[in-house]
């Protein structure tokens, strides 16, 4: 409906390909074309207030630390899973005699540095890929499962998908890298995921220590990080490969949008100055996309796709709130 309201003709999306034809449903793909992006980037403001911030003494006193949304069970198996992740090492971590810091409870949000400054003093989090594993398109999932909570408030996680949506928990595999995997890396904080995809960007062993699906390593995964000897080689990897390289920024982000949008127009008409002056007007905040300015003296070279959508601030907007 968005893309059809808007006659988009292009989308930016956070889903992967797989999932497109079942998010977009009734979409013209041969007309409108599609982008996967991420669901976040690096900003060099983040980077920067982490630099600041880090002790030179580097002493980490929290081995394991962790923040996750306490997922509903309208999310399906896979938002619950990152509830299952808190409970497992609550469990057995602090057996071994690892100081633990976890917590799904709205009370113990993190925000803005509160939330780099926790990585910086745990020596692991641990993790899942963002995402869901059920396609609700007109909501009646999450209003099923809201009201019978209200009756059944301690009922199972199996107990609610019968009732409200019994075989579909799968349809959609919506699973991607979120902004928090970048942060762990650019804090220098081991990840310890589930395994997944992950974008095809952290690689298992190299920038993560995988932890299978159904936790049946989870014992190994513990002993390791006790004996806490590759903690340092993954960081460095993940540091070198994620953040030093600059691949996944919002300037990359922002150049790839570009890309896109001005492919038909001419190279001499798109200058230096304008495309810095976009790189300054868009991120990563919703009232920095507000701010962005048509730059009329390129309008007359804008491919009439975006022209008619009320300029390139306007497409972009549209773009960010189809992430959003």
């Amino acid at each position: 409906e968005f893309i059809h309201e808007f006659q988009i003709d292009c989308v930016f999306s956070v889903s992967p390909p797989s999932e497109w034809s079942k998010i977009y449903d009734g979409a013209d793909f041969d007309r409108v074309s599609f982008h996967q992006v991420l669901p976040g980037y690096l900003a060099p403001e983040t980077t920067d207030a982490i630099n600041k911030i880090t002790t030179a003494a580097d002493t980490r006193p929290i081995d394991v630390g962790y923040r996750a949304y306490r997922a509903e069970p309208w999310l399906g198996r896979f938002g619950w899973l990152k509830r299952k992740l808190a409970d497992e090492f609550l469990e057995h971590a602090p057996q071994v005699g690892l100081r633990v810091d976890i917590s799904t409870e709205p009370s113990d949000t993190l925000l803005g540095m509160d939330w780099y400054r926790f990585l910086l003093n745990c020596k692991y989090t641990i993790g899942v890929e963002g995402g869901s594993s059920i396609l609700d398109h007109n909501g009646e999932v999450k209003q099923c499962t809201n009201d019978y909570l209200v009756t059944h408030p301690e009922a199972t996680f199996e107990q609610v998908e019968q009732a409200c949506f019994a075989g579909r928990d799968g349809s959609l595999q919506l699973q991607v890298l979120s902004p928090r995997h970048l942060e762990a890396c650019a804090t220098k904080t081991c990840q310890v995921r589930v395994e997944g995809q992950y974008n095809g960007i952290l690689k298992p062993h190299a920038h993560y220590i995988p932890l299978r699906r159904d936790f049946s390593n989870l014992e190994e995964v513990i002993e390791l990080m006790r004996q806490d000897r590759v903690r340092e080689q993954i960081v460095t990897n993940a540091y070198r490969d994620i953040v030093q390289s600059n691949k996944y920024t919002y300037k990359q982000f922002v150049d790839s949008v570009l890309q896109v949008a001005l492919a038909d127009v001419t190279p001499s008409v798109w200058s230096a100055e304008s495309e810095a002056s976009y790189h300054r007007a868009i991120k990563e905040d919703r009232k920095s996309w507000r701010k962005i300015k048509y730059i009329s003296a390129i309008g007359k070279h804008v491919p009439m796709r975006i022209r008619r959508m009320g300029g390139i601030a306007a497409w972009l907007r549209k773009i960010y709130f189809t992430l959003r």
